[in-house]
């Protein structure tokens, strides 16, 4: 070997080698950022794309062929009650859905974990009927209410904290879910960190009912199914008590 190439050879091979151990211990070592922090960036970097407003909670929440027969379905749901019920809009995002069901609930609770956008919400949507809260939805104690949606949330955090969400949910009448699913034979429930990605980049989604969930209800029954370019967009009731 010449001296030049002797030079190039310890350059690119000898020279990074500590460093690339080091990056590689430093990736195995990675920890995940709190939920919160994730969630921040999601809207700071406008990761689920930016929309026309200030905070945006992706196409699945403004794209009418998505919007539209969901807002149709929850509200025959709510309409089929003799009285308004109350609900709590668990993982509210920028409300662009929820304001739409306001008007047909006795009361609507809206959560998120992200404390500028639910000061944004409360300054955008106002309504005697309507209250905004800031709550971690895995660690804080949950709103009362007679329902409870979780509308393309619980696809976006790591299974530890669906668990913890779904130990709380017995604490509804009637509990709405939407998924989003592959839409193919699929392994799920595989396992996440909490942020801006899904299960479906591992050909996963959430199947509560199974482990490690193993959500306990009384009857389930599917309200909607949407394909889409990516999958398939399930929501699904289940009556718990």
């Amino acid at each position: 070997m010449t001296r030049h190439k002797q030079k190039i050879y310890d350059v690119f091979f000898l020279n990074r080698s500590p460093v690339d151990k080091e990056e590689n211990k430093s990736k195995r070592n990675k920890q995940p950022w709190p939920t919160k922090n994730a969630m921040q960036q999601v809207y700071e970097n406008n990761l689920w794309g930016s929309g026309t407003s200030d905070f945006y909670s992706g196409e699945g929440s403004h794209k009418p062929e998505i919007l539209k027969p969901y807002i149709e379905t929850l509200i025959a749901f709510l309409t089929s009650f003799k009285n308004p019920i109350s609900v709590c809009d668990l993982g509210c995002g920028d409300f662009n859905v929820g304001k739409e069901l306001v008007v047909y609930t006795k009361k609507i609770v809206a959560v998120d974990i992200v404390p500028e956008l639910i000061e944004r919400n409360k300054e955008k949507y106002k309504a005697r009927n309507l209250e905004f809260l800031c709550v971690d939805i895995a660690k804080d104690m949950l709103p009362v209410a007679d329902c409870a949606i979780l509308r393309q949330v619980l696809q976006h955090i790591s299974n530890d904290e669906v668990k913890q969400v779904a130990r709380k949910l017995s604490g509804y009448k009637y509990v709405i879910v939407t998924e989003h699913l592959p839409n193919k034979d699929f392994n799920p429930n595989l396992d996440i960190i909490s942020g801006q990605g899904t299960r479906l980049k591992k050909n996963s989604g959430i199947k509560l009912l199974e482990p490690p969930f193993n959500l306990e209800i009384v009857e389930k029954r599917e309200l909607l199914k949407i394909v889409d370019a990516h999958g398939i967009i399930v929501t699904t009731l289940y009556m718990m008590n």
